[in-house]
């Protein structure tokens, strides 16, 4: 009883501490590919949430830890190459480590490119002289036998220096005392800054006499001022004699401009920038073996060649898909075969209650059997799909891929961005709109939120395969057909993307007129992935994510499904009524009506179109699997179906409207009905458009 007393005592004594000792705002900053986010996640833990910044579609991700009885609150923030405020991940970045309450600032660089990185803590630093630098993937430095003097970088930059592994959970109690310490300091010794060329210093010292304060750094302050390409209104509202300081500021860019250096005031500012971080360097890293980066010079020789690297993309696509549609079929029968026995087993329990046939047909061959078709078909190969691009990215080679695309997207008038965020649509084309996040600007973005449907999902590989399979590759299993489906669907996904370069032009002349940006993009050093994180971050990230959002939509689609099946009029459901009026129409583009209903009532997600079909053709009250290629094929032949239709149903699947969960993104990331609509009728007109092109030349050559 003592010993509990004693121990509630302790704990009452530390929540006092506790509340006593105010916690410190620490913002993490640094260059993509870091590490950054493998720091924050490994001192926060399941501590954090993200949002949006206030009016951006930039993400932030917040967390805490606690140290010493201090609970410090962490912000990660947009990585980026600068605080030059070109891009909305730098206008964030530089605006929150300047006007929000930040008490430590953590710069995470990579220690095998040093120099590079120490562009933004030079930047860093001239705001705030609370800067901890971490030097992350010390290990990776180590095994290139570079050799990096911390003490000498600290004496040099003044300010504290931390070497870690966040990788390898090395060096993460010294980082939290060099937080500690930096958070305890108040001084007002600056950190050592980047001298800028004569001419210019007389500008920022000239303005600095004049300048008064309330919080910033009147010399970095001052250089905003000066800064052409840099809204300064809030770096006016930091002053308090703004008259002054106006009148001051106009003076000086008049006598930078008599000179020809406001014009080329960025230029300057730039240069200073890599010329002081390459002194630091010089004096600082060693590399014993000038050849280490020989290994990714010689990968990058080929995959990203002019001749090789677009041929390397292709093969790498088609095993992804070979691995995913091999990988795939197992657990989906398991799954099906699971929801068969869900079904009986709920079919019994309801008979048990006396529940009226029709509501439990409703129940169980509506509802559930829907949401269990949409689970067995999407999550296998999502959960196949999503981890091997996670590892691609983590390896290193997405940016490879946009780099190789980049020239094909600049000739469409968009930025090479765009490749990412088509590489995401292939597991999920909500994903990928919600990607188009990275692209800085407006005009680029919706362009590559409104052609990423170009792309086919996980949930439409199920119906390109089957059709490619049964009319093209042959049912009959031999060691070539798995091979030769592969090749196939690869190349209606390289139609599909030279469509998305195609449409990205038309929508760059006509509605979303333009120029493209250019961007910086850095090719981060091939590493090691991450097994274990990759997995589990892409199946609760993604897969998880995805899924969810498909079965809510599938749960009323598979209701309304069901009552068009069953409610008769005359004698024939209201399903066939609609397939008939469609069928004149359908006929134009090489469909019949009950092609085109199943993939208008596949709207909710597009795993359900086939499942349509067969109930349509077969008349049933419910949605039939049928497993057999060599049966389904036979159905669909007795009902009309030739290779034409084959191709056109191929065509049709590819380009046509976005799934609900796709619109629903679409919307909430442009907050604009206007593109949403644009994005429904576009990809809708053109697949419709190619599908009658087709047909009439079929008919036109006598094909059929």
């Amino acid at each position: 009883m003592l010993f509990e007393k004693l121990i509630q005592a302790n704990d009452n004594i530390n929540e006092m501490y506790m509340k006593e000792r105010k916690g410190y705002t620490i913002a993490l900053l640094g260059n993509p590919n870091v590490g950054k986010s493998t720091v924050f996640n490994e001192l926060t833990g399941m501590n954090q949430h993200t949002g949006n910044w206030p009016g951006k579609t930039v993400e932030l991700a917040r967390g805490h830890y606690t140290h010493k009885y201090r609970q410090n609150q962490m912000i990660d923030l947009p990585g980026t190459y600068s605080l030059l405020a070109h891009s909305s991940e730098e206008e964030v970045t530089r605006n929150y480590v300047c006007f929000e309450a930040c008490d430590v600032c953590l710069v995470i660089c990579d220690a095998t490119v040093l120099e590079r990185n120490l562009n933004l803590v030079l930047q860093t630093m001239e705001i705030t002289d609370h800067v901890v630098l971490v030097l992350n993937l010390m290990d990776e430095a180590k095994k290139k036998n570079i050799t990096i003097d911390t003490d000498k970088l600290q004496k040099l930059l003044n300010v504290r220096v931390v070497g870690m592994s966040a990788r390898n959970h090395e060096g993460f109690e010294e980082l939290k005392e060099a937080i500690e310490e930096v958070g305890e300091q108040r001084s007002e010794n600056k950190a050592a800054v980047v001298h800028y060329m004569d001419d210019l210093e007389q500008a920022i010292v000239s303005i600095t006499e004049v300048m008064k304060t309330r919080r910033l750094d009147r010399r970095f302050t001052a250089l905003k001022l000066l800064d052409p390409e840099v809204d300064n209104t809030l770096f006016y509202e930091d002053i308090e004699n703004r008259e002054d300081v106006v009148a001051e500021v106009e003076k000086q860019i008049r006598i930078l401009k008599e000179k020809d250096l406001y014009e080329r005031f960025e230029d300057i500012v730039v240069h200073a920038l890599h010329q002081r971080a390459r002194e630091i360097s010089e004096e600082c890293i060693i590399f014993n073996n000038a050849s280490y980066q020989q290994r990714d010079m010689r990968i990058d020789h080929i995959v990203t060649s002019k001749g090789w690297g677009l041929v390397w993309m292709v093969v790498l696509l088609s095993v992804i898909f070979w691995i995913t549609i091999s990988g795939a079929n197992v657990p989906s029968d398991m799954l099906s075969g699971m929801f068969e026995d869900l079904q009986a087993w709920l079919h019994q329990l309801f008979a048990s209650w006396s529940m009226n046939p029709a509501i439990t047909s409703f129940i169980v061959d509506g509802v559930v059997k829907t949401c269990g078709w949409v689970i067995s078909v999407m999550l296998p190969p999502m959960a196949i799909f999503f981890p091997m691009f996670t590892l691609l990215e983590d390896f290193g080679y997405l940016p490879r891929i946009a780099f190789n695309l980049d020239g094909f997207f600049q000739k469409a008038c968009t930025c090479g961005k765009q490749a990412l965020t088509m590489c995401m649509g292939f597991g999920c084309n909500a994903v990928g709109v919600s990607g188009a996040r990275i692209i800085d600007s407006p005009r680029e973005r919706l362009i590559a939120i409104i052609t990423n449907t170009f792309v086919p999902c996980n949930g439409r590989f199920p119906t390109l395969i089957s059709i490619i399979t049964m009319f093209f590759a042959g049912v009959a299993a031999a060691p070539w057909n798995g091979l030769f489906s592969t090749l196939l669907l690869t190349g209606v996904i390289v139609f599909g993307v030279f469509l998305t370069f195609l449409t990205s032009r038309f929508l760059s002349k006509t509605l979303l007129k333009g120029v493209p940006s250019s961007f910086t993009l850095e090719l981060p050093p091939y590493r090691r992935p991450q097994f274990g994180k990759v997995i589990v971050r892409s199946i609760f990230d993604r897969t998880l994510f995805v899924l969810g959002r498909a079965v809510s939509v599938a749960i009323p689609a598979g209701a309304i499904i069901w009552l068009l099946a069953n409610i008769q009029i005359q004698d024939i459901s209201v399903l066939q009524h609609i397939s008939m009026f469609l069928d004149p129409f359908a006929h134009l583009m090489g469909l019949d009506g009950v092609i085109l209903l199943a993939f208008i009532l596949g709207f909710p997600a597009n795993e359900i179109v086939v499942p349509i079909m067969i109930m349509a053709y077969l008349a049933n009250g419910s949605m039939t699997d049928i497993s057999d290629l060599a049966v389904l094929k036979e159905l669909f032949v007795s009902n009309g179906w030739t290779w034409v239709t084959a191709i056109c149903t191929l065509m049709f699947s590819l380009v046509h409207f976005p799934c609900a969960t796709t619109l629903l993104t679409i919307r909430k990331e442009t907050q604009s009905w206007k593109w949403t609509a644009v994005s429904f009728l576009l990809p809708t007109i053109l697949g419709i458009l190619l599908c009658m092109l087709i047909n009439l030349l079929a008919h036109l050559f006598l094909l059929i």
